[in-house]
């Protein structure tokens, strides 16, 4: 009995000693650096600093932008480039609005119509522009003995590594036997890259820098491939000094400049139009690069191939020692080291994608997406794990797009009838409002700027983070509180008729109490009345009688609906069994506030796992269900959902979370995944430790840093 005993004291501190080590956290982050072996339209990497991005092939640049449309495509993007198609046929956006009847009130709500023409034309016009800009495409041309130009089959031997820990992309390959090596790096302040390359190819003049110059898409996604159009736009290039290269571009009404330089000597001559190359002396076997994207003309040379190295190697070091860490490494669970590698390139990718100051579109900026707007009800997942990971500055930063938005949420929510601010849904960099048969009714991103203040507010308790941000957050309750119907009949207040949940299989016309939405109204109003009282305001009336008399979540046999007005939430064949399983979201990010039964929520659990189409779900549904799980008590439950087999819950070699052909990439996921592993580790207001892993000796989980959320 006394060795058995010894054995146990011995593991408990063992156990101890594991959990009372500090992370190393530079040998955490270089376990997951990236390598890429082969041409791998999935596998592009990407370099950036959270308002910019320069995605990369196999070559270290932009050399097959083609090759890889359809994959991870090779795009250049900023949180400034934008582009707008001039609006030639005079389309008004008034023209988009539809009147709606719900509860016996009118509005005016912009949809998607089929006719008459010219309004499902205007349509379409305001759902594509502004988008996004693809800025350029910086490659290689390489050149074999035979005079032809190298193609992806020519790339041989490929040795490409990604230094999360540095931001360096490290690229070796072979055209012919010849290597080349490639080193790439983005600044971490400004939208600049720089490389060097290194190859005796350059004696033999067979290889140059590339430069091409897209134009926009007005599809749903745009790649940065369109060469065609040549004379829609117009690329102006000066040399204002030796080894330096000016572009300037006009597209319509919009510009923006190319700053280039380069060592040495070399040439630069015009293909076509928009297609440039830098041709290096053949003294050289070493050519060093630098290039930067800007909104206004420069005035001086970008950073140095060496400046930029300093300051992406700075940058990312500042980055992996702020804020949390998790390791897994210790633990026996097979999964283990693959979640460890899911966290920390999701960690790396949200930093370049999703860092700026704005929301992000889903995509990030890589290429665009719905035209490459944001969706702001995605926004949460996007940006609450900054908070949970200790990097509530990075949150803080995108938050700022609320105060330039909010006159025009305000103009939409007046415009219904309704007092304070409607946050848009599918928006674009000023938050204006696009028509959308689904997105116009969405409701569940309106809580969102509430929630987030509240993440900040738990790290910075102080009067100026109340001040700060109590415009955003009344304002949104001001709304909240109007936009619920009082029916005098049951005397409660209801959320709807006139909204489409989470789960975007509804029609507004029938629908209303959706329990995801009513569980986070009831919260965030709650939530906008404590501000009150920390700023020592009595509490608002109008909101108070929301709080007090929303309509409780609608049950049937025993498990919560998908809505109130839905009938037979979990048949067989309903409709209300695909997408995303909101339902479990009503407990997710959220408390159960006195309002969510948790045994209802078990057995509702337990159904949707039983009856759900899981392949027609999306990247962030896995870790929200994970979420569930974990307050639910059933950490098991919570790791078979982060490690579903399904194709939307893929995590490429990159880190990317891969869709369908579509949607090559998903940040969403990224960005829910890291939301779910903090509250898996560091709980919630009330929880033990480390609620979302079971206690089986299988999991042991060191981490450091993490926030609690409500």
């Amino acid at each position: 009995m006394k060795t058995i005993y010894v054995c146990l004291l011995l593991i408990y501190l063992s156990d101890f000693k594991v959990s009372a080590q500090k992370i190393n956290r530079r040998a955490l982050v270089a376990r997951h650096n990236v390598n890429i072996t082969s041409i791998d339209t999935l596998g592009s990497l990407t370099v950036g600093n959270g308002k910019f991005a320069f995605t990369v092939d196999a070559t270290g640049l932009q050399s097959f932008p083609e090759y890889y449309a359809n994959g991870v495509p090779l795009g250049t993007e900023s949180e400034w480039g934008w582009h707008t198609l001039p609006n030639t046929a005079g389309y008004n956006f008034d023209s988009t609005l539809t009147a709606f009847d719900f509860n016996g009130k009118k509005s005016l709500y912009a949809t998607q119509v089929r006719s008459p023409e010219r309004t499902r034309k205007a349509v379409d016009y305001f759902r594509q522009n502004p988008h996004r800009l693809q800025l350029g495409n910086i490659g290689l041309t390489l050149i074999k003995k035979n005079g032809t130009i190298a193609t992806p089959k020519d790339i041989q031997q490929i040795k490409q590594q990604l230094n999360l820990w540095t931001g360096e992309v490290n690229s070796t390959f072979t055209v012919e036997g010849t290597p080349v090596n490639v080193i790439t790096y983005a600044d971490a302040v400004k939208d600049a890259i720089a490389v060097k390359i290194t190859s005796a190819l350059f004696k033999e003049k067979r290889i140059k820098v590339h430069i091409r110059f897209p134009y926009p898409t007005d599809e749903f996604k745009d790649a940065g491939v369109n060469y065609k159009n040549t004379a829609a736009h117009q690329t102006k290039l000066s040399r204002p000094a030796k080894s330096t290269a000016l572009f300037s571009r006009v597209l319509d009404q919009d510009q923006y400049y190319l700053n280039t330089q380069w060592t040495g000597n070399a040439t630069i001559k015009s293909n076509t139009a928009h297609d440039f190359v830098i041709n290096p002396a053949e003294a050289t076997d070493i050519f060093e690069f630098s290039a930067e994207f800007l909104p206004i003309k420069p005035s001086i040379k970008p950073a140095t191939f060496t400046a930029m190295k300093m300051s992406s190697t700075g940058g990312w070091q500042k980055f992996w020692n702020s804020g949390a860490a998790v390791d897994f490494s210790y633990s026996k669970d097979p999964r283990a080291k693959e979640l460890e590698r899911r966290v920390i390139l999701s960690q790396y990718l949200t930093r370049v994608q999703c860092a700026g100051s704005a929301p992000p579109q889903e995509t990030g900026l890589t290429f665009n997406s719905w035209f490459g707007r944001p969706h702001i009800e995605m926004y949460w997942w996007h940006a609450a794990h900054f908070a949970q990971w200790g990097r509530v500055s990075i949150l803080e930063r995108s938050m700022q797009w609320y105060f330039g938005a909010y006159k025009r949420a305000e103009v939409m929510a007046k415009r219904q009838g309704f007092e304070g601010v409607r946050w848009q849904k599918m928006t674009d960099n000023k938050g204006g409002e696009t028509a959308s048969s689904i997105g116009s009714f969405l409701i569940w991103q309106q809580p969102h700027p509430i929630y987030l203040s509240e993440l900040i507010y738990r790290q910075k308790p102080s009067v100026a983070t109340l001040q700060k941000y109590k415009k955003l957050i009344f304002a949104t309750a001001d709304f909240m509180a109007s936009f619920a119907f009082f029916d005098p009949a049951t005397q409660r207040y209801n959320l709807g008729k006139g909204i489409i949940p989470a789960q975007e299989s509804f029609e507004p016309e029938q629908t209303f109490n959706s329990p995801y939405e009513l569980a986070y109204w009831k919260w965030a109003l709650q939530t906008a009345q404590n501000w009150r009282k920390r700023l020592g305001m009595p509490a608002d009336k109008k909101w108070k009688n929301v709080i007090d008399k929303l309509a409780p979540m609608a049950q049937e046999d025993g498990v919560y609906k998908a809505a109130e007005s839905a009938v037979d939430s979990y048949a067989p064949n309903s409709r209300y069994i695909n997408d995303h399983p909101a339902v479990l979201a009503a407990l997710s990010t959220l408390p159960t506030n006195n309002y969510v039964d948790t045994v209802v929520m078990h057995r509702t659990y337990n159904k949707i796992k039983q009856v759900w189409h899981w392949d027609k779900t999306w990247g962030w549904d896995f870790p929200m269900v994970a979420m569930a799980a974990t307050r639910l008590g059933q950490p098991d439950e919570a790791l078979e959902a982060l490690f579903k087999n399904v194709t939307t819950n893929t995590y490429l070699v990159n880190g990317h979370n891969y869709q369908d052909k579509r949607l090559t990439i998903y940040l969403p996921g990224n960005g829910s995944l890291l939301s779910a592993v903090a509250l898996m580790c560091a709980g919630y207001d009330g929880s033990a430790t480390n609620p979302g892993f079971p206690n089986n000796g299988q999991w042991v989980v060191k981490w450091e840093g993490l926030k609690k959320i409500p």
